[in-house]
């Protein structure tokens, strides 16, 4: 069965089902997470888990889906998008690198990949709930910043997803391929300061 609103079955629990998952999810990943467990911190039977999610991927990435809005939001709210660029990026970089390279991050990205053939859906879903907000939100902060003289962009669309990329210079791949096990604090401000400013080389007035 490769359609998620057919394997994902919503009722009275539902969200209370994914509220335990979550808590789960975050402390033990999704490896170290159990049905078991999962079913106790949710206050619901396994009958009632399995009910709405047959699968504990699908669990995993209903989860995944509404971290990455809350994120999303979170970022919006915290981020002054009326501020000159660099100071924007960097909150912004910032704030995106943390995520991308947590391990809650790095398994939702392992999961989309290892389920894509299973649940080709999901990598849409996902990319849709975070990736896409990311997108959209820079491609309109940086066509109101070149309106105010600040930058000077051909594509806004692209100049967000160059920026994105930007910020995963010298570490995700590390991570993603088990080079490296976690990125500090300090390399995350190094890498978000080299993308704004060759982001600004390239696109600041």
């Amino acid at each position: 069965m490769t359609n998620t609103a057919e394997t994902i079955r919503k009722g009275r629990k539902f969200d209370q089902v994914l509220d335990g998952a979550r808590q789960v999810f975050m402390a033990d990943g999704f490896e170290g997470a159990s049905v078991d467990e999962i079913a106790r911190v949710a206050s619901v039977s396994k009958a009632t888990l399995y009910s709405y999610f047959p699968d504990k991927r699908l669990l995993f990435m209903e989860v995944a889906n509404r971290e990455c809005q809350r994120q999303a939001h979170g970022a919006l709210d915290s981020i002054d998008m009326q501020a000159e660029p660099r100071a924007v990026l960097g909150q912004t970089g910032r704030h995106f690198l943390t995520f991308v390279t947590s391990q809650f991050g790095q398994q939702i990205f392992r999961i989309c990949v290892a389920e894509s053939d299973r649940f080709p859906e999901l990598g849409q879903r996902f990319y849709d709930s975070g990736p896409a907000v990311f997108r959209s939100v820079m491609a309109a902060y940086f066509k109101e910043a070149q309106g105010r003289g600040e930058l000077q962009i051909d594509d806004f669309v692209f100049a967000a997803d160059q920026f994105g990329e930007l910020c995963k210079a010298a570490v995700w791949a590390r991570l993603i391929f088990g080079v490296a096990q976690s990125v500090s604090r300090e390399e995350i401000d190094r890498v978000v300061d080299g993308a704004v400013e060759t982001f600004m080389a390239r696109y600041g007035t």
